[in-house]
């Protein structure tokens, strides 16, 4: 591990407990920033419903932490937006923001729609596929980006439990990104979850950066902020147990390809290789070939887009 690295776990890396809730609170009132806290949400309709009233309760009512809780509903054909809306979200459809740019299917996609339905200085986002949710996940990485001008974007790290064993979830971080980012980008070798898409960060960094639509997006906005501010305004915070939804080996495959070619965009050296994945299925002939396109197009940085710097405006 570089040196530099080492320093960084020492001084970046902290755990939830280190900022206790009233000083947080307390630098909020002083610096008067605003936090707003986005849930992406595909048919979560199990699992939404709970995070939303679990910080509307403890974060809005019991405290003034966060000042808005927007779900981006990408598509659902569950229950997903009610349930959202009736435990107290503003729940935003991803095709009615920025309806002039066709919207594609994508996580990214969603998160870079949602700059333009949010207000606060710093944005929160949080996965809508948490089981036993403690709003502690938001004061986590919420914390230093409100006690600490230098830092501009706080990934959550956690144990993530599979199928009952402690620490075996994460299983596309350990077997792609960790190894992607340890070889090219090893400045960002100390991040204990990189694709976990529990982060904060400032609106003035998220604002000028490219958005991958897809799975890529958690690698390539770290990879691209490291470059814009520099690893010393990353951070993690240890926010404890990570529960949620698992995928197939077949829906973590197409992740992990997609997490490639978000990377491979990134090296922009060599040839490109074709941006696609076969996988195998058993048939009533026998193994059957079934083809992903996993190539991934990239929003532009929402601060140049026409209809975000007329709000900045306005």
């Amino acid at each position: 591990m570089l040196k530099e690295v080492e320093h960084w776990l020492s001084t970046r890396s902290w755990s939830m407990t280190d900022r206790p809730l009233h000083k947080i609170l307390a630098a909020k009132h002083r610096t008067g920033q605003s936090v707003s806290v986005v849930l992406p949400a595909l048919n979560e309709e199990a699992t939404v419903g709970d995070i939303v009233a679990i910080i509307r309760h403890d974060l809005m009512q019991q405290v003034p932490l966060v000042d808005e809780i927007v779900v981006v509903d990408s598509g659902s054909t569950d229950r997903t937006s009610e349930v959202a809306a009736a435990a107290g979200a503003r729940v935003v459809h991803r095709d009615d923001i920025l309806p002039r740019i066709p919207a594609v299917p994508g996580k990214g996609e969603v998160l870079w729609r949602s700059l333009l339905v949010t207000s606060g200085d710093i944005v929160c986002f949080i996965d809508a596929d948490l089981k036993e949710f403690s709003s502690d996940f938001v004061t986590g990485i919420v914390g230093p980006l409100l006690t600490d001008p230098g830092v501009d974007l706080v990934k959550a790290m956690y144990d993530r439990p599979l199928g009952g064993a402690a620490g075996q979830g994460g299983r596309v971080t350990e077997m792609m990104a960790r190894p992607l980012l340890n070889m090219h980008w090893p400045q960002l070798a100390g991040f204990v979850q990189p694709l976990g898409g529990e982060y904060a960060a400032r609106r003035s960094l998220l604002e000028q950066l490219p958005f991958p639509v897809g799975y890529g997006i958690e690698l390539g906005m770290l990879v691209d902020a490291l470059h814009l501010v520099g690893l010393d305004a990353l951070a993690q915070v240890d926010v404890g147990v990570r529960k949620h939804r698992h995928q197939d080996g077949q829906a973590l495959g197409r992740m992990a390809a997609q997490i490639y070619r978000t990377a491979q965009l990134r090296l922009a050296r060599g040839h490109l290789i074709r941006p696609s994945l076969t996988q195998f299925e058993r048939g009533p002939d026998g193994f059957e070939p079934r083809t992903y396109s996993v190539d991934t197009e990239e929003r532009p940085p929402m601060v140049d887009i026409t209809e975000y710097q007329s709000r900045k405006v306005a």
